[in-house]
């Protein structure tokens, strides 16, 4: 009972924490805010990677989380908001938010940017009433450096993921766990 007690306070100060990061601020203010980060995010997303710049043409939509904070020791959690682009325009606002547990500890902050190629998973992501990443559609995780491979003519899955804008100390980034849900802004 004890330890359970000690984790359960280790949670609450993680979140606290996490919560509390000088790093800039973990809720954004406004839409128009919100917007204006993803726009730069896509737009320097699109100038490193020529595979995401391509995959954002053929795209139904992009979800796209610019200012994503994570932190933890031993317990950690992380939350960001992002917007959906479609046809070039703002069509909903969006959280992720995940926790976790087992040997991490340190602080990050980075963004990435889920390319919707399927009309089903598009449908999947407007009829969802918070979507948790790592159960469905399928979704594949591409490293930047990477993703030359990639094109959109080998591209066959319903999603795409791309990290980018990686700073802090902290070992690795997922989306395994992650919970998406649309908000109102």
């Amino acid at each position: 009972m004890k330890g359970l007690h000690f984790k359960i306070f280790l949670c609450v100060l993680v979140l606290f924490v996490v919560i509390s990061v000088p790093t800039g601020r973990v809720v954004a203010a406004s839409a128009e805010e919100i917007n204006r980060n993803v726009q730069i995010a896509l737009l320097k997303l699109s100038e490193k990677s020529t595979p995401a710049r391509d995959m954002g043409q053929k795209a139904k939509a992009i979800l796209v989380f610019p200012d994503i904070v994570k932190g933890g020791f031993i317990v950690g959690g992380q939350y960001g908001e992002g917007a959906l682009i479609k046809d070039g325009k703002v069509a909903g606002f969006y959280s992720t938010i995940s926790a976790s547990y087992g040997l991490q500890a340190g602080i990050q902050k980075y963004g990435y940017a889920l390319f919707l190629m399927s009309d089903s998973a598009l449908r999947f992501l407007d009829r969802s009433e918070g979507w948790e990443l790592g159960l469905t559609p399928n979704i594949v995780v591409v490293d930047v450096g990477a993703a030359g491979g990639i094109s959109t003519t080998t591209a066959k899955s319903d999603i795409y993921a791309f990290f980018f804008d990686q700073k802090g100390l902290m070992a690795g980034v997922g989306l395994q766990g992650t919970k998406i849900t649309k908000i109102v802004r």
